[in-house]
């Protein structure tokens, strides 16, 4: 297995360079400084683990959050959800407040279609592809109350935080999407 990398600098704004990045990843810093946006960046290799992403979260000086992408049984809706990174996701318990039955990750060629992503890198920003509005975005409360939220900019070698005022003001609206706001339990720990 590969050895974790991540560069220890925290930058603010885009890399000074394209090169070795994704188009699309280049399209987020594109949209959010077309916004007036500021972010900051982390680098590092494929963060897969929770270790991994704990060790960008030092860097970032700010907790990931946990971006799913879900579907119902007919694949007929799609929902983005981001949730605390401490949360334990339970479908029946987001299914309930959604009012849809049998909730279930999405598979990688309807991420790819509706949001331009592969699996490891769903993020909010991804939301710049659904220009059609199939995927409904779902924002837990406890990550709503952030004052900060942090993502990918559609790839995960990179993790990005920004204010949560600017998502939902500037970033969504830019989007065209609106998000529905859940409140997910927190898992109680077994005895």
């Amino acid at each position: 297995m590969d050895e974790f990398y991540i560069d220890q600098t925290l930058y603010h704004g885009r890399p000074a360079s394209a090169a070795n990045r994704l188009p699309k990843e280049m399209a987020c810093y594109d949209l959010l400084d077309r916004l007036e946006i500021p972010y900051a960046r982390a680098d590092h290799s494929h963060a897969d683990t929770i270790a991994q992403c704990e060790a960008v979260e030092q860097v970032l000086g700010e907790k990931i959050c946990k971006n799913l992408f879900l579907c119902n049984r007919q694949k007929t809706n799609f929902y983005l959800l981001m949730l605390d990174g401490e949360k334990v996701f339970k479908t029946k318990d987001l299914s309930k407040q959604l009012g849809v039955a049998r909730l279930s990750f999405a598979g990688a060629e309807e991420m790819e279609r509706y949001l331009n992503l592969t699996p490891g890198s769903v993020t909010v920003l991804g939301l710049m592809h659904d220009t059609e509005n199939r995927v409904q975005l779902v924002i837990d409360k406890s990550v709503a109350d952030a004052k900060n939220v942090s993502c990918h900019p559609c790839i995960n070698t990179s993790t990005i935080w920004f204010t949560m005022d600017d998502l939902l003001h500037k970033v969504l609206p830019e989007l065209h999407h609106e998000p529905i706001f859940v409140d997910l339990p927190v898992e109680e720990p077994e005895a």
